[in-house]
């Protein structure tokens, strides 16, 4: 059975820092990644990492969030600097099936940023 957990969200002010971690099991996973939606809007890319750790960003996050990931421990991280309000959003784990190629997603932790 295949499980992807979310944690670390949480609120935090403008230009504060969080750490989200996600735990994936069952399969072997290729690329890993965060997306996130903001209320009224739809899912978008934050960041993704091969098992190689090569690692693609939105625009919108560049210079602030960093994507890691743990082979051995089925991990990946997303460090997120200078938080702005317009992060604001439900954060989603993904992940991608080495052999299959099928998506997974986790249920998602709430990230606020407010003063």
């Amino acid at each position: 059975q295949v499980q992807l957990v979310e944690s670390g969200g949480g609120l935090v002010q403008p230009g504060g820092s969080l750490k989200l971690s996600c735990a994936a099991s069952g399969i072997i996973f290729s690329i890993m990644g965060w997306y996130r939606q903001a209320p009224g809007k739809q899912r978008e890319l934050v960041a993704v990492i091969t098992r190689g750790g090569s690692a693609r960003y939105a625009d919108s996050v560049k210079g602030r969030f960093t994507i890691s990931r743990d082979n051995a421990k089925n991990m990946v991280f997303l460090q997120m600097n200078s938080l702005k309000p317009e992060d604001t959003a439900v954060y989603y784990c993904n992940a991608q099936s080495l052999l299959s190629r099928d998506d997974f997603w986790g249920q998602g932790t709430q990230v606020t940023v407010s003063s």
